[in-house]
């Protein structure tokens, strides 16, 4: 069960903007949950009666001319935003490191050092924005080269404009993954990893497999895709107000960007499906703590491992 003990409060009321994020708030810390059975939510989230009613009233959908739009004008609406906050608005993901122990050292797949030479591993991140997550690797030090791909030309800019960016540690191009073939870019089966860090859940549910079966080609036998994406029953996901639902846990955002929010059975379907092995699969919480308010938000989020199968 998820501890509110450590917050100072609980209020789920709490103003946050539409993407979860309360300002002049201090992030807490990220923990797994056990399993526990609740009438409404699930394990990671028990929702209250408000929050269930909330939910159940929400049935209007927004039009289909109106998402055609939307999709029409995604790569559009995610430059403008980069437009808007430059390289300000995300903070560096230290965190993978911790999360996501494959990229701390030579590591291996499977744990196997071949003829015990040290050999760069290849990372591609996906949905790469303006480096928040490739940059705090490259100083680290960690023995791999990097791909990175977006397909904003304003967050790739920002990206090779940044004092850390090497091309001899890195590489970034630009890339519509609903619909660019990464492996004219990239070798086929030549990556040991890809990390894909709140990317999937801005793409259209229809559009998600086909993502996913285009990393899938340049990936290698048994490397991993190292995901972590909005939860079910985040925050985020609850204050939405009526008219910004576009689907079952698919919503628009008020600057037309878009965010889905995943179920385990989901995810777990959704990777299978691309001809994946689900490793791990789990919510995990995070608490977005505003001291000087004496608020704690709690968030959802879900992280998860999956392999390549060996015989692919």
């Amino acid at each position: 069960m998820i501890s509110m003990t450590s917050c100072p409060s609980t209020d789920r009321n709490v103003k946050l903007n539409d993407r979860g994020v309360h300002n002049s708030v201090n992030h807490k810390f990220d923990t797994e949950v056990s399993e526990c059975d609740f009438e409404e939510g699930h394990y990671a989230r028990k929702l209250t009666a408000e929050e269930v009613y909330k939910l159940s009233k929400d049935t209007q959908i927004v039009n289909d001319f109106k998402q055609k739009k939307l999709e029409k004008e995604a790569k559009k609406n995610w430059d403008l935003f980069y437009k808007r906050n430059e390289t300000k608005f995300f903070k560096d993901r230290h965190w993978t490191t911790r999360e996501f122990e494959e990229l701390t050292s030579h590591y291996r797949i499977h744990n196997k050092i071949q003829d015990n030479q040290e050999k760069k591993l290849i990372l591609l991140e996906v949905g790469c924005g303006v480096g928040n997550l490739i940059f705090p690797l490259i100083e680290e030090k960690t023995n791999m080269f990097i791909y990175a791909c977006d397909f904003s030309p304003r967050a790739i800019q920002y990206l090779k404009d940044h004092h850390s960016y090497d091309d001899t540690k890195c590489f970034a191009f630009l890339c519509d993954l609903t619909q660019d073939n990464l492996a004219a870019t990239i070798a086929p089966s030549s990556v040991d990893f890809v990390s894909m860090v709140f990317v999937l859940s801005a793409v259209h549910p229809e559009k998600m497999k086909a993502v996913l079966t285009n990393v899938h080609q340049v990936l290698k036998p048994g490397g991993l895709v190292l995901f972590r994406d909005y939860g079910l029953y985040d925050q985020a996901m609850l204050r939405f107000s009526p008219g910004h639902k576009l689907s079952e846990n698919f919503y628009v955002r008020q600057d037309g960007t878009r965010a889905f929010y995943f179920s385990e059975e989901y995810l777990s379907m959704l990777f299978k499906s691309a001809g994946y092995e689900v490793v791990a699969n789990k919510y995990v919480t995070r608490e977005t703590v505003n001291k000087k308010e004496g608020v704690c938000v709690p968030r959802i989020f879900i992280q998860g491992k999956f392999c390549k199968l060996l015989s692919q």
